[in-house]
């Protein structure tokens, strides 16, 4: 039945992040709240949560940190780029395997190749000193992956809310090989290798989640003391140590604000200052 595959597929793109990456500058002021329950994140009316609870800023004083907007422009100052070496794709389904996790400390690095003709290539680096000394920006915690190109930082950025246009395209692709709904999340702007790997991630939460998710069909997000529902929960525990894995980029080890309200020692604190 199609109700039965109407859950949230969406916050692994939200896995993982542990702040610990050195902030870069960031938007600096002050926080919106010392709570230290107070979440980060831009919250909407699927969330389940106001801005009194969750807001793209944290900490306070000293500690502030609150990053720079995502403008249209500075959003599509991203697609510019051209990435020199694309990921390959992937041939099989990650989730039949068990891919290695990341690797405490490393980075993916952003280089430019050719500042004129805005080319780049990403790199991986044992640590955030490591990328500074090689002149690499940040660009997310953890190694790179499918989806660490700026041109899927832009769909990251560009769409806070992913989790209903993911939902979306799982329901419209109900019952067709998973190539079909790659094809589909491609049309949300993401390259083709990450498209992948978050269909395979709604492929295997269908299948692992389908009881738990089918009693929210149209659930809040999140729940009131700000955890997320089981649906989501069950998608994170279930797929996302794959996911950020063969990834690599997400919106929390990006320091990206999202709909899916998360605690602000998750967030890494990065300014994303390309050139």
């Amino acid at each position: 039945m199609v109700s039965l595959t109407l859950f949230s597929i969406g916050a692994c793109g939200d896995a993982g992040g542990t702040g610990s990456t050195a902030s870069q500058g960031g938007g600096g002021g002050e926080a919106a709240t010392c709570d230290p329950n107070h979440l980060f994140g831009v919250p909407n009316e699927n969330t389940g949560l106001d801005d009194t609870q969750c807001s793209p800023s944290c900490g306070c004083g000293d500690g502030a940190w609150t990053p720079e907007p995502w403008t249209d422009a500075r959003v599509a100052s991203l697609r510019e780029w051209t990435l020199t070496a694309t990921p390959a794709d992937l041939e099989t389904d990650p989730y039949e395997t068990t891919p290695a996790p990341p690797q405490a400390g490393q980075v993916c690095g952003f280089v430019v190749d050719d500042l004129a003709a805005k080319t780049y290539h990403l790199t991986t680096f044992d640590s955030a000193d490591a990328a500074a000394q090689a002149g690499a920006i940040v660009t997310h915690e953890d190694a790179c992956g499918l989806c660490s190109s700026l041109e899927d930082l832009a769909v990251y950025t560009g769409t806070p809310d992913l989790t209903a246009p993911v939902r979306g395209c799982g329901i419209e692709t109900l019952g067709d090989p998973v190539e079909a709904d790659v094809a589909c999340l491609e049309e949300l702007g993401f390259t083709h290798p990450c498209a992948q790997i978050w269909g395979y991630n709604t492929q295997h939460t269908r299948s692992v989640c389908l009881d738990t998710c089918s009693a929210l069909l149209g659930a809040a997000y999140q729940e009131s003391d700000g955890s997320l529902n089981a649906c989501l929960q069950c998608d994170e525990d279930m797929s996302g140590d794959v996911f950020k894995a063969v990834a690599g980029r997400t919106r929390r080890n990006t320091g990206v604000a999202s709909a899916l309200c998360r605690p602000c020692e998750t967030v890494a604190r990065l300014a994303h200052d390309y050139p």
